[in-house]
């Protein structure tokens, strides 16, 4: 079942001067893409694009004007740098019961064991295949009691029923290492210092 429905409105005008519009009337242009179909070309109202994104591979019920219902997933979103705003969309179409890979975030927990101890984070998602009406929005990785030298690979990561592993199985996702020693602040002042009475 789709988390949200968004109305979209079908898309004919192209270019800056169609940009310009779109943007002054607060909507995204999109492309709906999948199921060997052609590309259908919309635009999404960008506060409700934007609240339901908030959500990982959410699974979006899209209203198109003079057309049926479809279920997408986000596959490809452009932001612009400066102000993280919606730029351009691409969207999956799904159905129910169908299997899709997608990049799922890791959401790590737990305690390191005591100690002075760093974690790397090598990986913030894992790519995974799953029912596209049943996408999970994280992963968890548990640190518990990991000391320096330990590591968690992406084969060692329990999945949720029915999500099968596609990134590497010998991933690195997180690893815990020494904090590097900094070099003394003595040495850099003593050279200045030798070096000014040099000059003197």
């Amino acid at each position: 079942m789709a988390d949200v429905n968004i109305a979209a409105q079908p898309r004919t005008e192209f270019g800056k001067g169609a940009s310009r519009r779109n943007r002054a009337a607060d909507r995204v242009p999109a492309v709906i893409y999948g199921h060997g179909g052609d590309p259908v070309h919309v635009t999404l109202p960008a506060y409700d694009l934007m609240m339901a994104l908030k959500t990982p591979n959410v699974l979006i019920s899209l209203d198109v004007e003079g057309s049926e219902q479809q279920l997408v997933i986000p596959k490809a979103i452009q932001r612009e740098a400066l102000r993280n705003k919606l730029v351009h969309i691409d969207l999956l179409v799904v159905k129910k019961g169908e299997k899709v890979t997608v990049e799922v975030p890791v959401d790590v927990s737990g305690d390191l064991a005591p100690g002075q101890h760093l974690l790397e984070h090598a990986l913030t998602t894992l790519s995974v295949e799953a029912e596209a009406t049943h996408l999970p929005e994280s992963i968890a990785v548990s640190v518990d009691g990991l000391e320096t030298g330990d590591q968690v690979l992406a084969k060692d990561v329990k999945l949720p029923k029915g999500v099968t592993l596609v990134t590497e199985e010998d991933a690195v996702v997180v690893q815990v290492v020494a904090p590097q020693a900094e070099e003394p602040a003595a040495d850099a002042e003593g050279g200045e210092n030798g070096e000014e009475n040099g000059a003197a």
